[in-house]
């Protein structure tokens, strides 16, 4: 049996600034994710007391480093974080939310039409499974998907040419950096850095790995052969003949 969620508390006054207009849906999205979210194991009922700080206003501050008017696909996307704090805070910004698991993507997909959120759609699938089958986005977003190098080589095949991966991350953003730089570079990276977003907004701020591709990332174009090759049950020349799993 699923336990019981705690209270939602009230909205800090943050929370009116960071959303402006679609504070009323940032609100009710809040309310969804601490009865439905919980009830149907999306999100555990102990984070319901920090849904605020934690987790919506945690993601939405991530706005600042995405510029205007460009497509957005959020990998591993679960209960709609960061997507859906994203796409409030941005209605600019053509937002999709990619997730493998069905109950999700159902959850999803009715909070969308509840809301109204006219710039995101939904897609079900896996990330690495997906390449060259969406469109090439220019930001790749993900938060608490998978360790830095993994989630690289799903999301940088996502990217059209100096594209650029922004994903939440934790204390360890800095050690996971230095340990994926070297797999960054062979999937096409040619920057990476690790920035604080949310002065004033979230304490302690948020975390953002950025990750830029250049103009012709050899790696992402091998990924892509890949993922084809995996879809058709063959095994690329010199690949390991297993698929990775999350």
């Amino acid at each position: 049996m699923t336990e019981a969620a705690a209270e939602l508390p009230a909205p800090p006054e943050q929370a009116r600034t960071v959303f402006g207009d679609r504070f009323a849906d940032a609100l009710r999205y809040a309310e969804l994710l601490a009865d439905v979210g919980v009830r149907r194991g999306l999100i555990g009922p102990r984070e319901v007391p920090r849904l605020w700080e934690r987790h919506l206003l945690n993601c939405a501050v991530l706005s600042e480093v995405i510029d205007e008017d460009v497509s957005v696909c959020d990998v591993g996307s679960g209960a709609g974080l960061p997507g859906i704090p994203l796409a409030l805070t941005r209605p600019d910004l053509r937002i999709t939310l990619l997730e493998p698991l069905l109950r999700r993507t159902t959850f999803l997909e009715e909070v969308v039409k509840l809301l109204g959120i006219g710039n995101v759609t939904v897609e079900r699938g896996r990330a690495e499974e997906m390449i060259g089958k969406l469109p090439p986005v220019d930001v790749v977003t993900a938060r608490a998907v998978a360790p830095l190098e993994r989630l690289a080589g799903w999301g940088l095949p996502l990217l059209r040419p100096h594209g650029e991966m922004a994903v939440l991350k934790g204390d360890t953003a800095e050690q996971e950096l230095k340990a994926a730089r070297a797999a960054l570079s062979r999937l096409g990276a040619v920057d990476a850095t690790v920035v604080q977003v949310g002065q004033g907004i979230v304490e302690p701020m948020s975390t953002v790995v950025r990750v830029l591709v250049g103009e012709s990332p050899g790696g992402v174009r091998a990924a892509t052969r890949r993922a084809k090759a995996a879809r058709a049950g063959r095994v690329p020349r010199g690949g390991s003949g297993g698929r990775r799993r999350r």
